[in-house]
């Protein structure tokens, strides 16, 4: 209640809100994660702690939890479940099979599709109502995704597709994973609604496992060290387990259309960390990609029409 009346918004929402701040150091530590550990093993580690982390929370907090998840509705359970596992798969092989820290952003660019994508999604999978300036509204976000994450000096799509046909994969995952991630954050509010559970424990656990097993095919070298571990523990906490758990309960308890507008700013904050973290060169395109991604952000946010559901 204090946060609603002092910043206007409800508990739901700010833990969206606090789901995409610790997104954005996602890129970052998943890559430097993978180039020590191995892709598919990092990926399946981190999802098995975290969903570890989340079961002893639940047996510590509210033990009868569990039940109620098994009962949360068919339709997200399995559909959102496949989806969420899909995205996290995904995104990982995308990160992990980039040939270098430089393609690393420009896979980032391709999953970062899934703001816009949420909130076109949400007219027809929600029947929100938009006004017709959700379209440069979008454009000009994705624009600014572009913008922040392209690795060229000039606006040319040319040896942009010719480094992409040199190593397609992440590419093709990245894209996979943002219409996945979309498509999860508006049928989770449709399929399970403001019922009080939602089961991330079970899709981190369900991804976690999948990764586990796909790794017995493949012989990946591990470099194990304190900083692995420091960098293993604080994915699986707060990237994993708190943002997504936090994500789910927004996507279906909170206002959809201000936290999906503002997952505008994911892009712009991961490229900010990644640059510190991965030491990459920021350039004066960062800052104009902010103005866009504000800009953006902004206009999607008006276009769409509130309800009192949402």
């Amino acid at each position: 209640m204090f946060l609603r009346r002092i910043i206007g918004i409800d508990n739901n929402t700010l833990l969206g809100i606090l789901a995409i701040l610790f997104w954005g150091s996602t890129v970052a530590f998943s890559r430097s994660l993978t180039e020590q550990l191995g892709t598919i093993t990092a990926g399946g580690l981190v999802f098995i702690l975290s969903a570890l982390f989340a079961w002893v929370y639940l047996l510590f907090t509210s033990p009868g939890k569990f039940k109620k998840m098994i009962h949360l509705p068919p339709f997200y359970l399995w559909g959102c479940g496949t989806l969420f596992v899909i995205y996290m798969a995904t995104l990982y092989l995308a990160i992990g099979l980039s040939t270098n820290r430089q393609q690393v952003i420009e896979v980032s660019i391709i999953n970062y599709l899934w703001p816009g994508l949420t909130l076109l999604f949400s007219v027809p999978v929600l029947q929100k109502r938009a006004h017709l300036s959700i379209i440069p509204g979008i454009l000009l976000g994705f624009v600014g995704v572009y913008v922040a994450m392209n690795p060229y000096h000039y606006f040319s799509f040319s040896p942009f597709l010719r480094n992409i046909s040199n190593n397609s994969l992440p590419y093709i995952f990245a894209f996979i994973a943002a219409i996945s991630w979309a498509l999860y954050s508006t049928l989770a509010r449709k399929w399970a609604g403001k019922d009080e559970e939602g089961a991330v424990p079970i899709f981190l656990f369900l991804t976690g496992l999948l990764l586990l097993i796909l790794g017995l095919f493949f012989q990946e070298e591990s470099v194990w060290s304190l900083k692995v571990g420091l960098e293993l523990l604080y994915m699986a906490i707060f990237p994993t387990f708190l943002a997504y758990s936090f994500w789910d309960q927004a996507m279906r308890r909170g206002n959809i259309v201000l936290v999906a507008a503002l997952s505008y700013f994911t892009p712009l904050l991961s490229v900010f960390i990644s640059s510190i973290y991965l030491q990459i060169i920021i350039d004066i395109r960062l800052w104009v990609a902010s103005i866009l991604v504000v800009i953006g952000a902004i206009i999607s946010k008006l276009s769409i029409l509130e309800t009192k559901d949402f």
